[in-house]
């Protein structure tokens, strides 16, 4: 019989260019591990998927009592009692499930029968490991058992994950989502890269440890060397790539002189390095295995469909995975230069799938043939299905003016476009317990708001009128968030009695332009350069009213949280702001009005003044109706828990056709 060394080796080979300190690690983290109870374990494979593949666990009764099962992530498993020696094999079979059985039982075990595999004799599974009864297969009588539903192997690939990582957006639903579909049942990876600036964000990784494996990518023209760090918080394995392009001043994409150059480079490298990720981290023991669902966040993470459909499954690889592209804006491509498409190691046949040929009216010049690769082109084309952040903008992305050149060809998946609404984290953004603002209120006593308000005033040098309407912004200071509007509204706007705060940094032209409106106003404009999150809090929760006038939104979160804090949004009529922002009526519900704000359109300075008019109106001379429009959007349910549900359904739609194959 071979050794229980063998067993090891033998479960640890793999067939690619990867370095891990594995075996060793695997008996450590025995040592937190509890004593299987029942074969079946619905766990991803070990290593790789080998017929007969076997670890040997030991540890001790000192040895248990430091920990639980940490290396199941479900829960299953438990603290056996009593054992002063406890071992047990765990094995994995060829569909992928991975199973253990006690080789220390108590008298008695052995008696319901022996089961084999391979050549290996243990124990019946209708046995319970700990204490030799027989698991109990009933229920507590009268006590309703819940529902069973299929749970799933979930990688996030994104360029940013809050805390860790945040521009916008993304890293919010990058940071949330994947907690709170861990949370319910899911097995769940992000995979994102370790970025390093040198300032004290970057303690935000602190808690993230070397695994010790390295991965060899072929790309660019040579093979890059990657490693991995990971970090088990809130359920979820947070995966962070780690390569010294990551390691700059900056942000995720760029820096004081614009975008770097080498941003292909850098997420190529991370699409390649998240597609291994599965098959040979051994996070908390076990390796996600084949058969999971891809999550792929905009053009930074589109290559990892490509890359399933051409490099993986052609040899049996992945052949049961799924994959979702998830749009957050479709303005940005990650388009290249079509000499680039060599570098980005995929097969030559695949070009098609990338090739992208700018109209003649976008080229440079007239011996320029416009021809170029795009990378979100590529995943639209070979993803399972295709997810926006809210509804409107999925039908907004399939017509000329919202599609941004690839209008065609999302029309034609049509049949697999949805939206889902981004939710938003409730614990963080809850003016009863934020720790960021001046007073705490809720629904049911609003009287905290008007000293946030007043606080918030205050800081900023502002005349302290608590009946004077105060409106706010914050975001990126560019042309989408429709910047060139407000600067064109406000010296007609500053004639009117009311105070405006802006937080946001960007486009130079806007920043310096907010400077010098600040020394104009003195008395009724502020602009913070830059971004706060303590400020955006206290903006969120003194200002009366919150503007976006962006010319497209795809979901947008600010809104969300101005209504969480009984700020009322003033926004265009567009996309993510159409789905969540009702326009109020005063006349509905026999006079008690409907609606949680304002939309307007089209989109102009005359319509946006009207709209902030009428809000300004409303709040000076109609409490009762403010109010009720405070509560309404103060009790919306926003949470991520039910953005979770809806994506549930997607990754079933997604394993009910197979998989692209060319």
């Amino acid at each position: 019989m071979p050794s229980s060394i063998d067993w090891v080796m033998e479960a640890l080979q793999i067939a690619r260019t990867v370095t891990c300190k594995s075996s060793l690690d695997l008996l450590k983290i025995s040592r937190n591990s509890g004593v299987v109870r029942q074969v079946g374990f619905a766990f991803a494979p070990l290593w790789r998927r080998r017929d007969g593949g076997y670890l040997f666990l030991r540890r001790s009764v000192a040895d248990r009592n430091e920990g639980g099962f940490r290396s199941f992530h479900d829960g299953s498993s438990t603290v056996g009692e009593g054992e002063d020696l406890e071992e047990i094999i765990v094995g994995t079979k060829r569909d992928g499930s991975v199973f253990g059985f006690h080789l220390n039982p108590r008298s008695g075990m052995f008696e319901s029968g022996i089961a084999f595999f391979g050549d290996k004799k243990v124990v019946d599974s209708n046995i319970d490991a700990v204490s030799g009864r027989e698991e109990e297969s009933e229920g507590v009588e009268g006590e309703e058992k819940p529902q069973s539903r299929v749970t799933h192997k979930i990688i996030f690939v994104t360029a940013e994950a809050a805390p860790y990582s945040k521009t916008g957006g993304l890293g919010d639903v990058c940071g949330s989502l994947p907690i709170s579909l861990a949370a319910r049942g899911h097995r769940v990876m992000v995979v994102s890269p370790r970025y390093l600036n040198g300032t004290a964000s970057d303690k935000t990784f602190a808690g993230a440890h070397d695994i010790e494996c390295r991965v060899k990518i072929p790309c660019f023209g040579g093979v890059q060397e990657v490693a991995f760090f990971h970090e088990y918080r809130a359920g979820v394995d947070w995966v962070f790539v780690d390569h010294l392009s990551y390691h700059r001043p900056g942000n995720p994409y760029g820096d004081s002189y614009g975008a770097y150059g080498d941003n292909q480079f850098r997420f190529t490298l991370l699409c390649h390095a998240a597609c291994e990720a599965p098959l040979i981290l051994p996070l908390g023991g076990f390796t996600y295995g084949e058969k999971c669902l891809f999550l792929v966040n905009d053009w930074h993470a589109s290559l990892v469909p490509v890359l399933l459909a051409a490099k993986y499954r052609p040899h049996g690889v992945y052949k049961d995975a799924r994959s979702i592209l998830v749009i957050h804006n479709l303005a940005h491509q990650g388009v290249e230069a079509a000499a680039t498409y060599k570098n980005l190691g995929l097969p030559l046949e695949w070009y098609g799938a990338l090739e992208w040929v700018f109209p003649t009216w976008a080229r440079t010049h007239a011996l320029d043939t416009g021809q170029a690769v795009n990378v979100l082109k590529g995943a639209i084309v070979t993803a399972d299905r295709i997810l926006t952040v809210s509804q409107s903008y999925s039908r907004e992305i399939t017509a000329v003016e919202g599609g941004y050149g690839l209008h065609e060809l999302l029309s034609n998946r049509k049949n697999v476009l949805n939206g889902i609404t981004n939710g938003i984290d409730v614990a963080e953004w809850n003016p009863s317990m934020d720790e960021h603002i001046a007073s705490h209120y809720s629904i049911h006593d609003l009287s905290g708001k008007v000293q946030c308000k007043t606080a918030l005033q205050k800081e900023l040098g502002l005349p302290i009128r608590p009946d004077c309407p105060m409106i706010g912004f914050i975001g990126r200071l560019d042309y989408q968030k429709g910047i060139d509007l407000i600067q064109s509204a406000m010296p007609e706007l500053m004639q009117d009695d009311v105070q405006f705060v802006m937080l946001g940094s960007g486009d130079p032209q806007y920043e310096e332009w907010m400077r010098a409106a600040e020394s104009s106003y003195r008395d009724k404009f502020r602009g913070w350069v830059g971004f706060n999150v303590p400020i955006s809090h206290r903006i969120t929760a003194g200002c009366d009213i919150l503007l976006m006038p962006s010319r497209f939104e795809p979901c947008g979160l600010n809104q969300l949280y101005a209504m969480r804090y009984g700020t009322i949004p003033v926004v265009h009529w567009t996309g993510g702001l159409r789905d969540t922002v009702e326009n109020f009526n005063p006349y509905a519900q026999e006079g008690s009005g409907q609606g949680t704000g304002w939309t307007f359109s089209p989109l102009s300075v005359e319509s946006m003044l009207s709209a902030l008019r009428v809000a300004t109106l409303t709040y000076r001379e109609h409490k009762s109706s403010w109010e009720g429009l405070m509560k309404r959007g103060m009790e919306r349910e926003n949470t991520w828990d039910n953005s979770a549900a809806q994506y549930e359904r997607a990754f079933e739609w997604a394993f009910i056709d197979p998989p692209f194959v060319k």
